[in-house]
């Protein structure tokens, strides 16, 4: 099967007085003990299109003016990996250590909202999303994989109320809905696949199927978005950023530079067809134009 390629270009690079090229108990753990300056993930823009970014083994929220100025946002004793932003303004961190955090407008630091399920701690958050009726979804990946697919996937309502849906998954990753709101889709890291989970009317899911296989690559999926035709972006490092149509067939692939870690992405821009991607080991983002915008996320609607 054919598909086409678009090109990306790099947009905004960390500075290097924002850079702690130090030893970190994260990078030990998950990447070999190589010494880091930055691991960024969690792109996601606010409607003024300032870019949130996580800086994971340092505990740091940067914030990236549309002009490309970077500032630190926020530093804190945590492990930022996922970033998502509230319609009121609230930052929603997943924290691998801490949990799910939030950041109000005027707060220096972020404060606890879920740290644990039925008195037990969470494996390590990794990512989340919000759906149109306010209830957000994450994943709870840590350690997992094809030797301990204990990962799972929560669901907390505007109430509090706070659902397991799914675990089983080997390293569930990035995480988002189809347009109707009624399927999610799941990177499944360790599996180099995504899932796809039909929603009951109740929130709960049944039938759960693998929705793309991939091959290869330096990890299996991480960072997922949806454009306005459902068509599904998927990052792959290693490799660079697929689109699958709403049934999951290949249209087009984003090559990534040789040896770039790019994990995430964001839509952005005027015409929010702008595709930001995340090098996380490299500190730089890149953009893509693509043939269709993405579809608003909920921080965007009215």
């Amino acid at each position: 099967m054919s598909y086409g390629h678009i090109n990306a270009e790099p947009k905004w690079i960390l500075p290097p007085a924002l850079r702690q090229p130090r030893d970190s108990a994260w990078a030990e753990a998950n990447m070999r003990g190589h010494r880091l300056g930055c691991f960024l993930e969690g792109p996601s823009f606010d409607r003024s299109g300032n870019l949130f970014l996580v800086d994971v083994p340092f505990g740091r929220i940067f914030r990236v003016a549309p002009s490309g100025g970077w500032s630190l946002r926020c530093e804190y004793d945590g492990w930022p990996n996922g970033l998502k932003l509230h319609k009121d303004g609230r930052i929603l961190i997943a924290d691998y250590r801490c949990g799910i955090l939030q950041l109000d407008v005027e707060q220096p630091a972020p404060t606890p909202l879920v740290t644990s399920f039925r008195s037990e701690g969470f494996l390590g958050c990794n990512d989340l999303f919000f759906a149109a009726d306010e209830s957000l979804w994450f994943t709870d990946q840590g350690q997992t994989g094809l030797h301990h697919p204990a990962g799972r996937i929560f669901r907390l309502e505007p109430d509090g109320h706070l659902a397991c849906v799914l675990s089983n998954v080997p390293s569930p990753n990035g995480l988002v809905m189809n347009a109707s709101e009624n399927q999610l889709y799941v990177a499944v890291t360790r599996a180099n696949a995504v899932w796809r989970l039909p929603l009951m009317a109740d929130k709960s899911t049944s039938k759960v199927g693998l929705f793309i296989q991939l091959s290869g690559g330096l990890a299996g999926p991480d960072g997922l978005a949806l454009d306005e035709e459902g068509g599904v972006i998927v990052a792959h490092p290693g490799i660079g950023v697929w689109r699958f149509d709403r049934v999951g067939r290949p249209t087009h692939l984003i090559e990534c530079p040789e040896g770039a870690m790019w994990t995430n992405i964001a839509f952005g821009g005027a015409a929010n067809d702008e595709l930001h991607i995340v090098d996380s080991m490299a500190g730089a983002v890149y953009v893509a134009r693509m043939p269709c915008p993405g579809k608003r996320m909920y921080s965007h609607c009215d």
